[in-house]
Formats: structure tokens, sequence, C-alpha cells
């Protein structure tokens, strides 16, 4: 490791270590010693100043808290000695100039993508089952259970073969030690070559609840038949819920007009039966299966390229690690012409100044200020704040307030003009950088982000956190070396060169957007596909962060 402490910003009073520290230890910084009053684990900060109680305590540039007693120099910062505090945020009129970074490593490059009629390209080919109430959860269960294991989409032939092996071994007298996992099924065996996987979006959405809920659901279930991932869907319907498919219906056509894919739709209260019902799902399915396979990768220019930035078990490097070397790769895309999705709008807490600045039109900054006031406001009368959005393990790891948190996960978005702010199930039309009004919830923002349009998904994390979106590639991104050697299964790229001063901000950025390409065209599978983390989590619109 090159340096054991870094200063994120010129600006900072605190500073993070990069390895851990030991009380008494003087760090020598930019021309200051700094005896340390305490032990600093890696990831936490110390401060460089004496602070009186109510002094402010600035990271990443920008207010994150202030002082709650007097606190001396070289202590570290603690949810004791710092309460969660930020700016407050309104449009002001700004000359916001964008240096791009330079693209000509990536100019000529293209991805293999699905080129669906609207124009739009998927990085991936899925037929979806959607069902239109929890009600049909069951049946989507056993259509399954049936579908994925006979057409090689299952990953859980090896955990079944391993039970298997353990009644062997109990009925037997033997002992279990000697046995392994046997290998996961092979994606070569599919009789569908070009269809990447069948995907479920079981819920418990669709009755029940208020009438809003439904008709959000609607308008999401509709997104995502749309999404240019989606090659086919099947509907169930059980027939008396709220969510009725006539709704849905209404919902997709406003979404899509020309919506062209092949959907079959089947209501349960109308069939002959749970048999006739299932096996006439299954075979119409099978006759979709069998035409959109016959599309196939077709080269695409890197502007068809929509990505969404998510972060989750965030850690104290994420701000520092991969956090801005996604932001890096998500500048790269936007100045090729690509979409880029930042949601979480818990996690904009304290960094809504510097994003509304870089706002493009004033309606989409009005926009935006009216969607965080009204999400505020819906948690403060739940008597909650964003402030109570770090999670434990966020705390424990060096993230002390949601200021710091925001800050840092703010970073995934990168440096580019905003050039639109969408609400929840929005569809992104405008190449750039687009917010999405999500919660900071890991699936539910990651539902939403695909709802929006992303066509894969970055998730950093520092903790690990075994996430991924049915028709959205996940894309684990790690903040150091440790987490990616101990959940090697689930980590996709490593960014703690960063930390270790191997690789630069940029150089791990041009990774990130390599590896991005890279899975867009199917060369890789990321972890999470592999592996069948198919995520959902509709957004009520209740308190959540």
């Amino acid at each position: 490791m090159k340096h054991k402490v870094l200063k994120v910003h010129p600006t900072d009073n605190v500073i993070v270590a990069l390895s851990n520290l030991s009380k008494g230890e003087t760090i020598s910084f930019e021309g200051s010693e700094y005896v340390l009053q305490e032990d600093i684990p890696a990831k936490h900060k110390f401060f460089i100043e004496d602070l009186s109680a109510g002094g402010e305590v600035t990271m990443y540039g920008v207010l994150v808290g202030k002082a709650q007693l007097p606190i001396t120099k070289g202590s570290r910062m603690t949810t004791e000695n710092i309460k969660h505090a930020a700016e407050k945020y309104a449009y002001r009129k700004t000359d916001f100039h964008w240096q791009a970074p330079d693209i000509s490593k990536f100019k000529d490059k293209t991805f293999n993508g699905y080129h669906r009629n609207d124009g739009r390209v998927g990085t991936a080919n899925y037929w979806l089952f959607i069902p239109t109430v929890f009600c049909e959860n069951r049946n989507l269960d056993v259509i399954r259970e049936a579908m994925h294991n006979e057409l090689g989409y299952a990953v859980t032939d090896k955990y079944k073969q391993y039970t298997h092996q353990l009644v062997n071994a109990y009925k037997s007298g033997e002992g279990f030690e000697t046995i392994d996992l046997s290998p996961s099924a092979n994606i070569q065996n599919r009789p569908f070559k070009n269809v990447d996987g069948i995907k479920f979006l079981n819920h418990q959405g669709g009755c029940g609840g208020i009438r809003q809920d439904a008709a959000v659901l609607s308008k999401l279930l509709a997104a995502y038949a749309d999404h240019p991932n989606v090659g086919g869907v099947t509907v169930l319907s059980l027939g008396c819920q709220n969510l009725q498919v006539q709704d849905f219906k209404d919902d997709l056509k406003k979404q899509n007009p020309n919506f062209d894919k092949p959907i079959f739709i089947f209501e349960q209260q109308q069939s002959q039966s749970e048999e006739q019902l299932i096996t006439e799902a299954i075979k119409q399915t099978f006759k979709g299966l069998i035409e959109i396979n016959k599309l196939e990768r077709q080269p695409a220019s890197l502007d068809k390229l929509c990505i969404g930035v998510k972060c989750g078990g965030s850690d104290g490097f994420s701000g520092i690690s991969a956090n801005p070397s996604v932001g890096y790769c998500s500048d790269l895309v936007v100045a090729l012409g690509g979409k880029i999705l930042l949601a979480e709008f818990p996690e904009l807490c304290g960094v809504e100044q510097e994003l509304i600045d870089r706002t493009v039109e004033e309606s989409a900054a009005k926009k935006f200020i009216q969607l965080m006031g009204r999400y505020d406001e819906m948690v403060t009368n739940a008597g909650s704040s964003f402030s109570m959005n770090p999670s434990p393990g966020n705390i424990k790891d060096g993230l002390i307030t949601d200021a710091i948190k925001s800050a840092g996960a703010a970073k995934k978005g990168g440096t580019s003009p905003v050039v639109d702010v969408l609400d929840y199930t929005e569809t992104a039309t405008k190449a750039g950088l687009n917010l999405v009004c999500t919660p900071g919830n890991d699936v539910e923002a990651t539902t939403g982000k695909a709802a929006s349009g992303a066509t894969l998904i970055l998730f950093t994390t520092g903790l690990g956190t075994p996430t991924g979106n049915p028709v959205c590639p996940t894309i684990k991104v790690s903040t150091n070396s440790n987490l990616t050697k101990r959940m090697n299964d689930i980590i996709d790229i490593d960014c703690g060169p960063v930390i270790e001063g191997d690789k630069t901000i940029e150089q791990m950025g041009e990774a990130i957007l390599e590896y991005c390409i890279k899975a867009a065209s199917g060369e890789v599978i990321p972890k999470a596909v592999q592996l069948n983390q198919d995520d959902f989590i509709p957004w009520k619109r209740g308190v959540s962060l």
C-alpha cells in the first residue's frame, strides 16, 4: 500500500484511514502531523482539527455532520461525537461546464446485442413470466420448476444432487465429509441458444392494499414487459384481483404503442383446471421460445448502452474506490452517447445542490426538488428521517452519517450534466445522466432502475450483497480486495487496486467499461446471473430508506 491515509477533498476536515492505524501513531500528511488519540480502523476517519460542539464536519467537500461535543484533533469519527447534517438546497441558475473524458479508446467499439424493432438494443434475450396478482405465484413456481430444469436454466441441480448424496450417505451410515457439489447445468445443453433465460416476477401485490398500489404495480409490470432485454411475455391472472388484465394491457400500450413481442395471457378463473392452465401456459411459452430464439446478437454502438448504477452493503471505501471508478465509467458512457441511471433518492441527501446545479433544464431541476421534498416529508411524517438511512453494517465500516454515505454514493453517477429526472417507473429517453426516484433499498432500487430501461446494472459493494435482477444483468463491483477474495463467487470486478495505489480511478473506470461491453455481448456472464439472483420487489411508494 503506497499511502496509509487519504484526504478526499481539499476542504475536508477529516482524513480516511486506508489501513488500521494505532493510538499514539503520528500521521504525516501534506506537511502537517497528527497524533492519533485512539485506534482508527481502516475505512474510518479521524479529525484534523479541534472542533467545538456544533462545529461543522466536512467530507467530499460538503457538510456531512455537526459535532455533538468538543472533539480533539486526531480523534476517530463516531456516531457519538457527530450527527448527520446537510446543507439546504434550492434551484439557482448556474453556468455548468463539463469536461468530458477522453473516449478515443472506445469510440469505435461495439457490443453484440439483441436489436428490437423500436431501435433499442438488449444485452440479453429473456422470456418473462408475469403474475398480475400474488395468488398466481404458486403456479409460477410450478412452471419454473418444470421449464428451468428441462431447458437448462436451473442452477439448483447441484444442490439437489448434493442433498441426494446426503440422503444416501445417511441411509447407508456413511460419513458426509467426502461429499462434494456437482457442477451446475451446462449452458451448452440448452435447446434455445439465443434465449438467455426464463424469468419470473413473483411479487406480493395486485390485490389487497390500496388501489394506487395496484396501479403503480401495473405500470411497473408493463415496463418490464417492454424492457429491451425481454423477448416475450407470459401473463398469469387469477381474474378477480385489483390489477385487472385490461389495466395491464392499457399501461403496456401507453408504455409502447407499437409493442410487438409475443405475449400470452391466461386467466385461471376462466380455465378448466389448474392442470389445463399450466400445461397450456407451458406449451404456448415453448412456441414463443422457438420464435425469440431466431433472434441473434448483432453489433451495436456503445450509445445503445443504458447502465444503472447502484451501491449496497456499502463501506468506508465505497466512495473512494468502487463508486468513483464506476463514476468514471459513467462519464465514459455519457460521452459516448449512452444513458446512465442514478437512483436511491434517500442516498442523495446532502449532495442535492450539486446535482441541481448540474441539471440542464430548470423544469427537471424543480422536479428533482419536488420529488426529494415529497419523499423527505413522507419519511418525516412516519417519524423517521433520511439521517436513519445508514445500516448497522454501514456504520460499522465507517459510514457514520447519511450525508457521508450519500456523498460517496453519488460518485457512481460521475460528473456529467443531469439531463432528466424520472419518477418511479418512468422510462429514460434522453442520452446522458438520468436521476431516477427509488428507495435506497437494494432490491427496490434495482427493480426501479430496470423499469426505467437499464440493460446492465453496476452494483458496488464493500460488505458483499447477493442481489441481482430478473431482466437486467447485474455486475458486482467490490470496493476492496479482501472482499473479492472472501466472496469471489458473487464479485465480478475488484476495485481494491485503487486503495492499494496500483490503479487510478480512470484506469479502473476504463476496465469496468471493458467488462460491461463483454457482459452486454454475452461474452462473460456476471456472477449474479450465473446464480439466478433474480430479485424483484415493487415499491409501494411507502416509507422505505
